[in-house]
């Protein structure tokens, strides 16, 4: 199964993270949580990017924090719930499109994925465009899921993913010139903070 058609079926179940009841969320927080955001450094001058918004629960934390939060999702039914999920913010911006191709018109004070990357087999392709979006000074946060396995497995549907494993990424990152300057580890998660 495709990537967009397992997030709009995902969706069409009414598996939303952005309404999870608090210890769902709590779950979640292991790949991304307060830590995470903290590393953003956020401010009210900040121009932010999420690659891989999903339905908002992490743009609702961040979106508060920052000039302009622009999102971007591969999935049409994810945007839509993302978009009456961060209604009430101002400054968020979302975009349905692939972000391998998207063309971009800003850059970027922060730049930050989670549980995202797994979804693109060019990691080096993800990162230097990453990078590239990145003004000089910019942060780049990155949290990678630790599960090796190939396929998310639904029961009803498997779709393909391209685990990300740290000591790969760490040359990577540096082909993309950005420099490592934080790593940390949960049970589930590697998270990888960068400068431009």
């Amino acid at each position: 199964m495709d990537v967009i058609t397992h997030y709009d079926m995902l969706v069409d179940e009414n598996n939303d993270p952005f309404r999870d009841p608090p210890d769902l969320q709590a779950y979640m927080d292991q790949w991304d949580g307060q830590v995470f955001i903290d590393y953003m450094q956020l401010n009210a001058t900040k121009n932010v990017l999420e690659i891989g918004v999903g339905t908002g629960r992490i743009a609702a934390r961040t979106a508060p924090h920052c000039l302009k939060l622009t999102g971007i999702d591969i999935s049409p039914k994810t945007i839509l719930r993302a978009r009456e999920n961060l209604s009430s913010y101002q400054n968020v911006e979302l975009i349905c499109a692939d972000f391998s191709h998207y063309v971009f018109n800003d850059t970027y004070d922060v730049v930050y994925s989670s549980l995202t990357m797994m979804h693109f087999e060019n990691k080096k392709q993800f990162l230097s465009k990453a990078a590239a979006l990145l003004r000089i000074g910019g942060i780049f946060c990155l949290s990678i899921d630790k599960d090796q396995r190939e396929y998310i497995d639904m029961g009803t549907r498997k779709i393909r993913v391209y685990p990300d494993r740290l000591d790969e990424l760490c040359p990577l990152i540096a082909e993309a010139s950005l420099r490592i300057t934080a790593t940390f580890e949960t049970d589930h998660a590697h998270m990888i903070i960068c400068v431009r």
